[in-house]
Formats: C-alpha cells, sequence, structure tokens
C-alpha cells in the first residue's frame, strides 16, 4: 500500500501543477482555447527534418488558457497516431498533457512567444495482441507567434519540441525502431485562436 503512494504521488503532483498552469490567470489576460494540427518531426518520429518528409504523422489536439499582453500560462492535450509507424500487426500513439509558461509579447495584432513547461507524455504500442503503455514525466520548449484579425480571433504557427525524464522501456517490443532511450520528437501545428 506503501509503495502504491509514493509511486501516485508524483503524478498528483505534475496534475496539479497542470492544473494551476492551466488555469492560472495574469492581471488583464483574456482566457483563450486554440485546437490545432499539425505534424511530429526529428528525434524518435518518422520524419528526420521539418521539411523533405514524406512519412508525416498527423498531431492534433486543444490548447486552452490565459493571455495578457507579456505573459500567459496554457494547458494543451495532443495526440499522435502511428507515432512509431504502422504495419500490418503494431500500432502506436503518443498522447502528451503539458501545462506552459508564456512569454508573449503583444505588439499590435502581432503576438510572438516562447513558452515552456512540464506534463505527462503517454506512449502506448499494440504489437502482435500484446499491448504496452508507459506513463512519463516530459517537458517541453517551443515557440511561435499569433496574428490577431480582431480583438477574438487568431491563427497561429507553432514550433515545439518535447523530451522525456526517463528511459522509454521497448524490451517487450522488439519491432519499434528505437531502443532503450529518452523519447524525444518535435512538432510543427497551425492553430486556431479564440479569446473570449
Amino acid at each position: 500500500m506503501r509503495e502504491t503512494l509514493i509511486i501516485r504521488r508524483p503524478w498528483i503532483q505534475v496534475a496539479a501543477v497542470l492544473i494551476l498552469v492551466g488555469t492560472a490567470r495574469p492581471a488583464s489576460a483574456q482566457g483563450f482555447v486554440s485546437p490545432f494540427i499539425g505534424y511530429n518531426f526529428g528525434g524518435d518520429s518518422g520524419c528526420p527534418e521539418i521539411t523533405n518528409c514524406e512519412d508525416k504523422h498527423v498531431n492534433w489536439g486543444l490548447g486552452f488558457g490565459a493571455l495578457g499582453g507579456i505573459v500567459g500560462f496554457e494547458a494543451e492535450v495532443a495526440k499522435t497516431s502511428d507515432f512509431f509507424g504502422s504495419t500490418s500487426n503494431q500500432s502506436s500513439d503518443v498522447l502528451t498533457f503539458m501545462g506552459n509558461f508564456m512569454l508573449a509579447p503583444k505588439i499590435g495584432p502581432i503576438q510572438p512567444y516562447g513558452e515552456a513547461g512540464i506534463g505527462l507524455i503517454r506512449t502506448r504500442v499494440e504489437n502482435a495482441g500484446e499491448d504496452s503503455d508507459e506513463n512519463q514525466i516530459g517537458w517541453d520548449i517551443g515557440g511561435g507567434v499569433i496574428a490577431f484579425f480582431n480583438r477574438h480571433v487568431g491563427l497561429r504557427g507553432d514550433i515545439r519540441y518535447f523530451h522525456s525524464f526517463q528511459l522509454l522501456d521497448t524490451s517487450k517490443l522488439p519491432n519499434l525502431p528505437i531502443n532503450e532511450t529518452k523519447l524525444n520528437f518535435g512538432r510543427f501545428a497551425g492553430a486556431l485562436v479564440l479569446k473570449f
């Protein structure tokens, strides 16, 4: 019982941080919701580079938070299917849930930003009927720019890099293209931004 509590405690702390980051509103900040779609590149993804990649794996998700004139906070959840590739007897996906601090100075209708945060990276691989799910604590860093058409609607382009703190255990799944490594990849995405 004590071992179970010790294992669960870090996840409770991470969840509490993500909730606080995602719901905190700095002074004069506006809430926002941002659905996005993009693809992964580099690291352990199927695309070695952000350009000239034929094997793009679509990444989609939703960000939400609060954005002021200089700083902001965002929580986001994203999913990628077939992250490690797809065969007739194997499927895989990666789910991320991150809480990020944003440095985002507003310059007229343009708002460039950089952000960094911490959260959960969950991998799931099904290979020949055998499932392997693994939860890891990870971090992300990135940035982009938001262009607002009016006070409430804008578009943004975003590049982020995700890294896990722990080694990914692939001992039960020998057909994966990686082995005993810290999961890392980049993501390029385009998004709609709705402020309220």
